[in-house]
């Protein structure tokens, strides 16, 4: 389907790459990926990311004429990111099984990520309380040596955030390094990963987010198992949700809609290969936004299978096969192998995504 022009006024958010260091091994080898959040008419395409665990974001802000001053503050709960004093998002490392990025701010101003499980009784969610571990904008995987660090019911694994460093901000730019271990449900740490995520924000409303993971074998070898549930996610606002198929998932009459790089619609997402997949239509302020994951074209069986559900979760995940098309998919890291991937996002100067590059 042909590309649909896109507003400039947005947030571009790239996240730079997953590093695979010695003894990490996913399933077959790990994706790329570029979550795309951004205000005005749905459709386009920009370029994605390359191989291994490479995430970004792109949200709508009104259309600025200046440079915009990017500012981090540590703070207990985790790092604050503002642009101009007004806050875009915060990385949550405190009372989290797992470190996450909420809120998501896109056009007007608005969260464009569901509001529970960080905030309880928030009008227009009361359908929206399942699967409280969908948290915002994260990175997590079910099956990490038989462990699962996706879900959180009995015993699961946690990431915990041990320090941030090499915070920088200037101009229109930051940048700031978080260190994390992957925590067994005994107590033992599994795997360690750096996480290095750089804001800038940009003339005429735009920002970018580049989020970097590298994944360290530090406590011995590590194999990342073939499941659904996984692997790069963000959790949509209610109005960005379809009219739910799923049991016990209750969305009501909402209004979301969601196409992927091959025409595929809505509810026939689930499970089916593509470059990029874009969740559309208002905020919870009535603002148009659009929300798109990009998949590089040298990741792992590219075009990607997508973990895409009706109720507004998202994820971009090469290793679902099991449950996707009844294959199965591992990514094993040898003790010395290392994967380091270029992940560019990009908008063209008309504010139409170039389709090649995805």
């Amino acid at each position: 389907m042909s590309a649909t022009p896109l507003s400039r006024r947005h947030f571009i958010a790239r996240t730079a790459a997953a590093s695979l260091l010695p003894g990490i091994s996913f399933a077959a080898d790990a994706e790329s990926t570029d979550i795309c959040v951004y205000g005005g008419t749905a459709g386009g395409a920009m370029a994605a990311m390359k191989r291994t665990l490479t995430f970004a974001a792109l949200l709508g802000l009104p259309l600025l004429a200046h440079a915009q001053t990017v500012s981090l503050k540590p703070r207990d709960a985790g790092m604050s990111v503002e642009i101009d004093g007004q806050i875009f998002t915060e990385y949550v490392t405190k009372d989290t099984p797992r470190p996450f990025m909420y809120p998501l701010i896109g056009a007007a101003g608005v969260n464009v990520s569901r509001e529970f499980p960080m905030k309880k009784d928030v009008p227009g969610e009361e359908r929206f309380l399942d699967h409280k571990h969908h948290r915002s904008l994260w990175f997590a995987h079910s099956k990490v040596n038989g462990i699962d660090f996706w879900g959180e019911y009995l015993a699961f694994g946690k990431q915990e955030h041990t320090g941030f460093s090499e915070i920088k901000a200037a101009g229109n730019r930051g940048s700031f390094l978080a260190a994390t271990k992957w925590v067994a449900p005994t107590g033992a740490t599994v795997l360690t990963d750096a996480r290095r995520i750089t804001i800038t924000a940009l003339p005429e409303g735009e920002k970018t987010l580049d989020f970097d993971i590298t994944l360290k074998a530090t406590e011995g070898d590590v194999l990342f198992g073939d499941t659904k549930e996984g692997t790069m996610a963000i959790r949509l606002c209610p109005s960005l949700s379809m009219n739910s198929s799923k049991n016990l998932v209750n969305t009501g009459n909402s209004t979301g809609r969601a196409f992927n790089s091959n025409g595929i619609r809505d509810h026939d997402l689930w499970g089916k290969h593509a470059n990029w997949v874009c969740y559309y239509d208002p905020d919870p302020k009535g603002n148009p936004v659009g929300v798109v994951i990009f998949s590089h074209p040298s990741n792992l069986r590219s075009p990607a299978t997508w973990h895409a559900r009706d109720y507004g979760l998202f994820a971009v995940n090469p290793f679902g096969l099991h449950d996707f098309e009844q294959g199965t998919r591992l990514l094993r890291l040898a003790q010395h192998e290392r994967h380091r991937p270029v992940a560019p996002a990009h908008s063209d100067s008309t504010g139409e995504g170039s389709r090649e590059a995805v």
